[in-house]
């Protein structure tokens, strides 16, 4: 059975680079045709899908953040990274790492991490 588990800081200052991994266990991240997704839920909000790396190391970006956001693995540790730079208040959200046969945010599929709270705060 197949889980994620987001760690990361709690707390980020605006203008900074914020940072979480997920680590997967019991299966590995190159399971084909798979996507590791990374979905956010700022207070009030709706569930904001915001990229992906696939089975193969290839990523996907939401437009509205592709400036900003990068998706990096590593399959020793069978973990992958999320990293989200010149983060604003606006940033401020609940972030979940998900395994999902599609690059979607669908909280009826796929395999759901805990989720970790993120605050942008000086």
């Amino acid at each position: 059975q197949v889980q994620l588990q987001e760690s990361g800081p709690g707390l980020v200052k605006p203008s900074q680079t914020l940072s979480l991994t997920c680590t997967v266990s019991g299966g590995h991240i190159t399971t084909a045709y798979y996507y590791w997704n990374w979905i956010r839920q700022p207070p009030g909000k709706a569930l904001e899908w915001m990229g992906a790396i696939d089975y193969s190391g290839s990523t996907l970006y939401t437009p509205s953040l592709k400036s900003r956001i990068s998706i990096s693995r590593d399959l020793y540790d069978n973990q992958f990274t999320l990293h989200l730079s010149s983060v604003t208040p606006e940033d401020t959200a609940v972030y979940y790492c998900v395994g999902d046969a599609r690059p979607v945010a669908d909280r009826t599929r796929g395999t759901w991490g805990q989720g970790t709270q993120v605050t942008v705060s000086s």
